[in-house]
């Protein structure tokens, strides 16, 4: 990837504490009952970031002296992504970066990786694939 593309340089893989608790933080969910966890959510979110970054299967997370384990990730990653906490973040991040000016709509890019497929399509290519003897 062309590091021009963004103003940073690259997408961020890992982010700081400091922009963490400023930017991220208000718009992830908290739990609301139980106890607390061991691992901060900056930690948490930063192991999410890993695995979006790598691809890596989540059994496969690895953990900073097994601090936590690859499920418990998950679930916090579920968990905001269920509840639209992802959602309020992309949100919050585009209203602002309107507000200051900085939104460049000139590199954005379409995915279409999730487009469905028509209809008729399944029905035209099981036709020609019968295999009863008749």
């Amino acid at each position: 990837m062309n590091k021009g593309n963004y103003p940073q340089g690259s997408l961020p893989v890992k982010i700081g504490r400091a922009d963490f608790n400023k930017y991220i933080d208000p718009y992830l969910s908290h739990g609301r009952r139980g106890p607390s966890t061991k691992v901060s959510r900056y930690k948490i979110f930063n192991y999410i970031l890993f695995v979006l970054d790598t691809g890596i299967q989540w059994d496969r997370l690895p953990t900073f002296r097994h601090e936590i384990s690859w499920s418990g990730i998950y679930y916090h990653h579920a968990r905001w992504s269920k509840d639209g906490s992802y959602r309020n973040l992309f949100e919050s991040g585009v209203q602002r970066l309107l507000i200051e000016n900085k939104l460049d709509l000139s590199i954005l890019h379409g995915d279409g990786t999730n487009t469905v497929a028509k209809k008729g399509a399944k029905a035209s290519v099981t036709a020609a694939t019968n295999i009863r003897k008749g």
